[in-house]
């Protein structure tokens, strides 16, 4: 919420009437939790896929006998102006921290502007993602679709096809 809206919200009988003073936050960088061991295989992905560059990355602490690599304790990848962070699923993330395999799905989709989203899409497809929505053109102005990637992240990848006014529907919800 834009520190302009304090007020708005105070008015509108959600709060006691006093404005209060909101910290400001410049970025969101998802926390991508993926199934162990194979964060580093999710990197590799997404540096082939995405064209990911990786910033930093230190591994967990702990090695189990039978793992061959260590495991992921943190990642930092940015491609183009997006930026994740991906790790390997481990106890100490905590209980309510789970990978899309341990949830049998994802709670979230992750969206990309790019380019060209049919090679995006192909890309993805011939590194192993699988298309859960046909790119097509939508009426926000954008050719739009999704994939789901090995690692049970969805990913809907979007290209502008025009500049569009949003609808005044839209603007109130």
């Amino acid at each position: 919420m834009a520190q302009e809206n304090v007020a708005a919200v105070a008015e509108n009988g959600k709060g006691n009437g006093a404005v209060a003073k909101l910290p400001t936050f410049s970025i969101v960088k998802p926390h991508l939790i993926v199934e162990a061991p194979h964060a580093a295989e999710a990197i590799s992905f997404y540096k082939r896929v995405f064209g990911a560059e990786e910033i930093a990355k230190s591994h967990h602490p702990k090695r189990k006998a039978d793992q061959e690599l260590p495991l992921i304790l943190h990642a930092h990848l940015k491609f183009g102006a997006a930026e994740v962070m991906v790790c390997d699923e481990t106890e100490e993330a905590g209980a309510e921290v789970k990978s899309p395999v341990a949830l049998k799905g994802t709670s979230v989709i992750l969206h990309l502007e790019t380019d060209d989203v049919d090679l995006a899409v192909k890309l993805a497809v011939e590194a192993g993602a699988s298309v859960t929505e046909e790119v097509a053109e939508h009426p926000w102005g954008q050719r739009y679709g999704k994939v789901k990637d090995p690692y049970g992240f969805v990913w809907s990848l979007a290209t502008p096809i025009k500049e569009t006014v949003v609808a005044e529907d839209h603007a109130q919800a």
